[in-house]
């Protein structure tokens, strides 16, 4: 117990004196996942707009298979990311295994299923006399999705939030094709992995403490979203 309270004061400490190396690994952190959150939402905006306002053959199957990779497990899309960008693989001339390019498109592929099937969901939700409205006042059907995404917005927003903390808690893709190198690819989750293994205590308790923070943040930022 005293070792773990001393763990616990130390970790703290390095918090407040902004350690070097644990503002290192959260920085890089943040930055992946801010970055791969934003173009997931870049390309999953237009896209689910596409799929709600549009009808088509199998659309409830799409739908159905989006939500499905919801809980897509982190090791599965590493997997398959490791594959392609590996020497042997397609994207392999690219050389971008083990940086941090290839980590942010490994959670964009993790996050685009969660950010399009509930950004449609948002759009579901949005009466549909306003679409109608638009389409009689001679919007486009671009321009009507745009008037409905602005109504949903608060949810729309919801959704990219809780991509945003899919993507910063991730551990298994991060290991698989990061490698874990430090002071390049060595991100919140898996400097955790690493320094508990090798019982560093206090580095992990500091990181842990981080990510809890981050939590809290998108925790209190979802309420308010709800509320509004």
């Amino acid at each position: 117990m005293v070792e773990i309270w001393h763990g616990l004061t130390r970790a703290v400490q390095l918090i407040v004196t902004l350690d070097p190396e644990v503002m290192a690994i959260a920085g890089l952190s943040l930055r992946i996942a801010i970055s791969s959150t934003l173009l997931a939402a870049v390309i999953c905006l237009p896209l689910s707009s596409l799929i709600h306002f549009q009808n088509f053959r199998g659309k409830r199957s799409l739908i159905s298979l989006i939500q499905t990779f919801y809980s897509i497990p982190t090791v599965t899309v590493g997997l398959l990311v490791f594959v392609l960008f590996s020497r042997s693989g397609p994207l392999g001339g690219l050389n971008l295994l083990f940086t941090p390019t290839v980590m942010v498109i490994g959670q964009i592929i993790l996050v685009t299923p969660i950010l399009l099937g509930l950004t449609i969901s948002a759009l579901s939700g949005v009466d549909r006399t306003i679409t109608d409205t638009a389409r009689s006042l001679g919007a486009s059907g671009w321009q009507a999705a745009w008037v409905v995404l602005r109504e949903a917005r608060f949810a729309v927003m919801a959704a990219v939030i809780l991509g945003f903390g899919r993507a910063i808690s991730e551990v298994g893709l991060a290991i698989m094709v990061g490698g874990n190198i430090r002071g390049f690819t060595r991100v919140i989750t898996t400097a955790i992995s690493l320094e508990t293994s090798k019982g560093d205590w206090e580095l992990s308790m500091a990181l842990g403490i981080i990510l809890i923070i981050i939590a809290l943040v998108i925790n209190i930022a979802l309420n308010r979203i709800q509320q509004r």
